[in-house]
């Protein structure tokens, strides 16, 4: 009987772990679960003055872009760089840690899991539940308060 019950078990438990790779690589992609970060475009070390760190204004240009490649926004089009201070919580995670120590001019690639983006329910209607998100985005100007 107790053969039985652990041979039945082992059976279960295989089945479930069948099930949820196959989840994973139904679609022939993996999930991202952890923030990723490409160096686009490189700053000599000589001309990087500042790197930009936690409490800093920044002024970027991005472009945003669902798995697929279907661009969801982008602050090109507008004319102006996206204005925010880093580390404040005002935008995603994911930028709060992948724009850390940057410098003027540089270009970097994230690929935000949902988790470090908008998690669960998305932000509808352009970005679905789930959804791991791809940021080109290129930092302007670094503004930084004098320290006391």
């Amino acid at each position: 009987m107790y053969i039985k019950w652990v041979s039945t078990a082992a059976a279960v438990l295989l089945a479930l772990v069948i099930i949820s790779a196959a989840d994973d690589t139904a679609t022939g992609k993996k999930k991202v679960k952890k923030l990723q970060i490409g160096i686009k475009k490189r700053v000599d070390p000589e001309d990087c003055k500042v790197k930009s760190r936690k409490g800093d204004t920044l002024h970027m240009h991005y472009t945003g872009k669902l798995e697929d490649g279907t661009e969801f926004d982008s602050s090109i089009p507008r004319g102006a760089p996206f204005v925010f201070t880093l580390g404040a919580g005002q935008v995603i995670k994911g930028w709060d840690q992948g724009l850390l120590g940057m410098c003027e001019g540089e270009k970097r690639k994230l690929v935000i899991p949902s988790d470090l983006g908008y998690g669960e329910r998305g932000a509808p209607p352009k970005i679905p539940g789930e959804a791991t998100l791809t940021f080109e985005v290129e930092l302007i100007t670094i503004e930084r308060k004098d320290e006391l």
